[in-house]
């Protein structure tokens, strides 16, 4: 499976963070509106990500829940008719929960950059380090931590879950 690093964290002052990232991208981001749907299953993560109304990608992944750069394993598949999809896997699964976002995306390097406002939770900044087949999750650690560092990032801030994980513990 491929390998990123991933690193979440809360935002507190979106705009100047995106200032930072703007800057050392070198461009404007590109602007994402998103809807996750989670479906339940024994261990890792499955989502049916819609992009519009032909455009979708169904996302398996697995990683540890801790704050700070942390290696994650994933799939994609392209799906033409998420909506088709995601009623058989709802029928078949059964649904988790839901997340919407709007996301700006840019790319730093290897590193893609996301600056989310999240439905319900609030503002966060992503980053996810696309490893080389075969490359040590340290290099990716490594880089992920330095880029924190130069958005000036707190370690404080830092979230140790996924955006679902955070949306049921608030439904609680």
């Amino acid at each position: 499976m491929p390998v990123n690093v991933e690193i979440k964290a809360r935002v507190d002052d979106m705009d100047s963070l995106r200032e930072r990232v703007r800057a050392l991208a070198g461009c404007d981001a590109r602007v994402l509106r998103q809807e996750d749907t989670f479906f339940q299953i024994p261990s890792g993560r499955l989502k049916l990500r819609v992009i519009d109304e032909t455009q979708g990608e169904l996302i398996y992944y697995e990683r540890c829940d801790e704050p700070g750069p942390t290696p994650s394993e994933y799939l994609i598949s392209p799906v033409a008719d998420p909506e088709a999809f995601k009623e058989v896997l709802s029928a078949a699964l059964g649904v988790r929960g839901v997340v919407r976002k709007e996301r700006e995306l840019f790319m730093i390097g290897r590193t893609r950059v996301h600056l989310d406002e999240v439905e319900g939770l609030g503002s966060f900044v992503e980053l996810e380090v696309v490893l080389a087949p075969e490359e040590p999750a340290e290099t990716g650690h490594d880089e992920a931590q330095e880029l924190l560092e130069m958005l000036l990032i707190p370690p404080a801030d830092l979230a140790d879950t996924a955006y679902i994980d955070l949306v049921e513990s608030r439904a609680a």
